[in-house]
């Protein structure tokens, strides 16, 4: 029963999860949002305590159960691993028992710790199982999602519905998309022939719950009296942590997949209380009692490690948290290129350039939503994989806030559409030798007639001469860095006026 609670459970989860990097909509995000804001490591960059307290709680009550229901790349690796099992049903029962690879587990660990102490967020980002799963939906899943809505779309057109609209499928960065498909086949890879070795040994969130689970108040627990020592339990363990010579069971490797429950005949193995009450004890723990004196000494050396590791963690996250303290479409854009930009515009509600690439796990679900095809993954080796505007399809449009509504790691804090009209997030910059009035000799303001706050006007070239033409000049002061001027210059294949971000982004 438990078993299949924690599937229904698991596939609540991943669906929710799948459908907020698949709907391009944003609607999905106002009922299954709170499915990415409970994700641990977006928690922690959010400094939410009440999830990072309940996460807590659930893993030393219960163990890792969040690697094996709420994270969507544990399931992903579950459901790989359950398909090869049912494609091959001689290899069904396939796993061993096989130690800890702690070098591996801790090194791995270290260098995220290293990675977010130094500020090195595509490494981060890499190694984030969250993040990694985002990239995979938003790379790989959403694309199919795109293109079987436009074939609905166009049937739908075709029998005079408009139930359904057509969107623009492209790749919005290479190397990202790259990095997506690489991991994709790494952990499947892992997942079809070893199991939950992804978890084990490279995510640093296991190694983090890992710690805690060693000190779970419930566990699945093997009881002596009843195993007969077949092997069913450890050969189904895709955690490889069974250890059934000495009857013992790796909790720190344990995802709490209740598959070693099902697969015993004997009814050896059960969820129960690990820790005996000596008051009225129970056979079942009395079976255990003597394993935990056998292991107290090693546990009391868990414990410390524990302490250490919680210590860096939170080390980190407090360096961070002081760093962000202080620092306080209606034109055809075919061929149009992105410009260089001395500072990157990111969206409004992020504050400040630091505290959105503090904070931001490349997790690409903002990218996901955004309908107007500005936000893009970053292809910069510093920012890697995080998001970046740029306006060659599309403008920032003024009512748009979708992208602070979905962030869950604080990156891109809550913000109203009316506040986001006042934010000033860059200014834009003119390039007069590049404008067509003096290239091409023609009349324009396609940069003045567009803009949505009155920061562009039209003033002679020569202003003592009447007949003199047109140019654009910006009021700095009024610009809110939208991109609306840059998206509709006719001017290519660069723009004459682009916009350039604002470190700090300031209220107008």
């Amino acid at each position: 029963m438990l078993r299949k609670i924690r599937i229904i459970m698991a596939a609540i989860f991943f669906l929710g999860v799948t459908l907020l990097f698949l709907d391009f909509t944003g609607t999905v995000h106002a009922w299954l949002g709170w499915m990415a804001k409970i994700q641990f490591l977006p928690a922690v960059l959010a400094a939410n305590v009440l999830v990072i307290a309940g996460l807590v709680i659930l893993t030393l009550l219960f163990g890792r159960v969040y690697c094996s229901v709420i994270c969507p790349l544990g399931v992903m690796q579950d459901i790989i691993s359950w398909t090869r099992g049912r494609l091959k049903k001689k290899n069904r029962f396939r796993f061993s028992y096989s130690p800890a690879n702690n070098w591996m587990r801790y090194g791995m660990l270290a260098l995220f710790i290293i990675a977010i102490i130094l500020g090195i967020h595509s490494l981060v980002a890499i190694l984030a199982p969250y993040s990694a799963y985002g990239r995979i939906a938003s790379n790989l899943f959403a694309p199919v999602w795109q293109w079987g809505n436009n074939l609905l779309a166009d049937w739908a057109e075709r029998a005079d519905s408009y139930s359904f609209y057509s969107v623009e499928i492209w790749i919005k960065s290479m190397p990202v998309f790259i990095i997506a498909i690489a991991t994709f086949i790494i952990v499947f890879i892992l997942a079809w022939t070893k199991g939950r070795t992804w978890c084990n040994t490279v995510c640093p969130v296991g190694t983090i719950l890992g710690f805690l689970s060693r000190f779970s108040l419930f566990a699945p627990v093997i009881d002596t009296e009843k195993c007969r020592n077949c092997g069913l339990c450890g050969k189904q363990c895709k955690s490889s942590c069974i250890n059934m010579k000495e009857h013992k069971i790796d909790y720190s490797r344990c995802v709490a997949c209740m598959d070693c429950i099902g697969a015993c005949k004997e009814g050896a193995i059960h969820f129960a209380l690990r820790y005996p009450v000596k008051p009225g004890m129970t056979k079942e723990s009395h079976c255990h009692f003597d394993r935990d004196k056998r292991v107290e000494k090693s546990t009391d050396q868990s414990r410390r490690q524990f302490l250490t590791t919680s210590v860096l963690v939170i080390t980190a996250t407090a360096l961070k948290a002081q760093d962000m303290k202080v620092d306080g479409g209606l034109a055809d854009v075919s061929n149009a290129m992105a410009p260089q930009r001395r500072t990157p515009i990111v969206p409004a509600g992020s504050e400040s350039l630091s505290n959105f690439n503090s904070h931001c796990t490349g997790c690409q679900l903002c990218v996901s939503v955004c309908p107007n095809q500005v936000l893009r993954p970053s292809s910069d080796l510093e920012t890697l994989m995080q998001p970046v505007m740029s306006y060659e399809r599309g403008y920032c449009r003024p009512e748009c806030n979708k992208c602070s509504q979905v962030c869950p790691a604080g990156a891109i804090k809550p913000i109203t559409k009316e506040e986001k009209s006042s934010i000033q997030i860059g200014h834009a910059v003119v390039n007069l030798k590049a404008c067509v009035v003096n290239t091409d000799n023609v009349k324009c303001g396609n940069c003045a007639r567009h803009c949505k706050v009155g920061a562009i006007r039209m003033v002679r070239k020569n202003p003592e001469d009447n007949s003199s033409p047109m140019i654009p000049v910006v009021n700095v002061e009024k610009c809110i860095g939208c991109g609306a001027c840059e998206n509709l210059c006719p001017a290519r294949p660069l723009a004459a006026i682009h916009v350039e971000g604002n470190q700090k982004h300031r209220y107008l």
